[in-house]
């Protein structure tokens, strides 16, 4: 098969059986379709394919999830300057097969630059649905998701050659004067809403160095930076319930812990976070420590999850404020300043502000 990137419009049932087959499915034949928009992703769009195939089909899967750039020119010239929609595609060509965290299989993944031109073709993990980042995530829940982490972290832990990737940026935790200057704005339309303590401490970031701005050199790994329950597909009838994480558009290379107190922080109510945390971040640490992960004590480990409580705080202020305004959005990003907030009290991480 050739690496033509089509377009959901020029999709059509030769494409499709070609894809199979390169992906080792030789006798599947797809002799007709529907497509289906799911999801309201703002960079991308998510299409599901139901295949209607010949014969048996050589065991190929009868549905599949395509991922094509938005239709939205602003959108779409946002994946293409910040290099999102290269580096999702680079992330399954690349970096998925060496990692054992739970990702879609991809049946074909291809770039044009760094687009806006891309095209996914994923595996669907229904009958797995997305998570509610407003409404919050049982503690089962979020222990699977935290120890799904491991397969990313571990097998990028401290590997200095990912720096060679020229796709592959390094975080330095967020951008302090665009967070100033977001903030007024962020005060004027949730302050009100807000406890006065977590108001306090979300100020406090505009004048201190430390995080989510500056992080300890070490340790780093790639991080997912995003890691909330609307990028996770969630299958609850399994015991434990298994997740399965997407959306792989702003992974860098960051502090690992990061990711586990932003999931954490944001995904459980503060009431069930609080008598879960610590043991679920001790698993988190003991499974990384299986992995081969060596030289990272549980004391390092607990207080980098203490200074990775700052991890959503740019997401709360900054993303409210450039994003398109909505009701949802509102809701959403209350709950995670509020969250999260409370959450670095919770922990007295404010001894990180410097």
């Amino acid at each position: 098969m050739g690496s033509a990137i089509p377009t959901p419009e020029s999709v059509d049932a030769g494409w499709l059986s070609d894809v199979l087959r390169t992906a080792g499915f030789a006798g599947a034949s797809v002799r007709a379709f529907r497509a289906e928009p799911i999801g309201t992703g703002q960079l991308g769009r998510c299409i599901r394919y139901s295949l209607e195939l010949e014969g048996g089909g050589g065991g190929a899967p009868r549905t599949l999830v395509g991922k094509f750039p938005s239709d939205d020119p602003t959108s779409r010239a946002t994946g293409v300057a910040l290099g999102l929609y290269r580096k999702e595609v680079e992330f399954y060509r690349t970096l998925a097969p060496r990692l054992s965290i739970s990702t879609p299989r991809c049946y074909f993944a291809e770039v044009d630059g760094r687009g806006p031109d891309f095209a996914l073709i994923l595996e669907d993990m229904a009958p797995a649905r997305p998570g509610d980042q407003i409404a919050g995530c049982s503690p089962e829940v979020a222990r699977s998701a935290v120890l799904e982490l491991v397969g990313l972290h571990a097998p990028t832990w401290n590997d200095a050659s990912l720096r060679q990737l020229d796709w592959l940026v390094e975080s330095s935790g967020g951008n302090r004067p665009l967070y100033t200057q977001c903030f007024p704005g962020f005060v004027a339309r949730y302050g009100n809403a807000l406890d006065p303590d977590v108001l306090a401490i979300l100020g406090r970031v505009t004048e201190t160095t430390g995080p989510p701005f500056e992080y300890p050199e070490e340790p780093f790994s790639i991080v997912h930076i995003d890691f909330r329950l609307d990028n996770l597909l969630i299958d609850a009838a399994r015991r434990p319930p298994h997740v399965t994480v997407v959306d792989w558009q702003s992974f860098v290379l960051g502090l690992p812990l990061s990711d586990v107190a932003y999931f954490m922080g944001a995904s459980l109510l503060p009431e069930a976070r609080r008598p879960v945390e610590r043991d679920i971040v001790r698993e988190y640490h003991e499974r990384l420590l299986e992995a081969g992960v060596r030289g990272y004590p549980w004391e390092r480990c607990w207080a980098d999850y203490r200074r990775g409580t700052f991890a959503g705080f740019a997401v709360a202020v900054v993303a409210s404020m450039i994003v398109q305004e909505t009701p949802r959005g509102n809701e959403m990003f209350l709950a995670m300043a509020s969250r999260h907030g409370r959450h670095a009290l919770d922990l007295d991480a404010q001894e990180f502000l410097s």
